[in-house]
């Protein structure tokens, strides 16, 4: 994989997870320095601007750095945990971490600075609500995902886990291919199973 040395706006939105009109707005204000394409409209943002743009604004840079997205498992099922990084793994795109309980998922969010969080519900030490909200209040974390999944499927428990942050909700048993899929659609990747 090359490493890109020049972004478009849309390209720079997805590594920022804001929206491209955040970027132009930035490039037009002068906040994100970049150049346009001589004889159109087009702007270009060079990798060091982009970079340093992120490092200005607390945009956590690994994005950038590796393009691989970033999943944390979460779950107390140590079978069910391998069977779905087996499955993101089969993906080159992805870079995995699980941990079995919340407080190691804690602890991960904060190094590992995940995309997208698959959260159990059900965990041994403290329940993923409690988790959502550990994300959720941490401003730098606001792009992370939360795709909660459990065994209970009480339709108030659910909006109760929207309520605090999570994104997603997937009901045990599921298809581990499904959870790849719906993340990737969070992410806003192209599904390469489908392709």
């Amino acid at each position: 994989m090359t490493t890109k040395t020049v972004f478009t706006t849309g390209e720079a939105a997805k590594i920022c997870k804001v929206s491209q009109q955040t970027i132009i707005r930035c490039f037009d204000n002068g906040s994100l320095k970049g150049f346009r394409v001589p004889g159109s409209r087009f702007r270009r943002i060079p990798r060091e601007l982009l970079y340093s743009f992120m490092k200005e604004n607390g945009i956590p840079t690994d994005a950038l750095e590796s393009g691989k997205r970033k999943v944390l498992i979460v779950d107390d099922d140590v079978e069910l945990v391998e069977l779905m990084s087996d499955s993101f793994a089969a993906d080159s795109r992805f870079d995995i971490k699980t941990a079995n309980n919340g407080f190691d998922a804690g602890m991960l969010v904060k190094e590992f600075r995940p995309d997208i969080v698959v959260l159990d519900i059900m965990l041994p030490d403290i329940n993923g609500k409690e988790v959502c909200q550990r994300v959720r209040m941490d401003p730098t974390m606001k792009s992370v995902k939360i795709i909660c999944i459990s065994g209970m499927v009480e339709q108030d428990k659910i909006a109760d886990l929207r309520a605090v942050g999570a994104d997603d909700f997937m009901s045990k048993p599921f298809e581990v291919e499904k959870l790849v899929e719906r993340c990737c659609e969070m992410l806003e990747m192209e599904n390469v199973a489908a392709g």
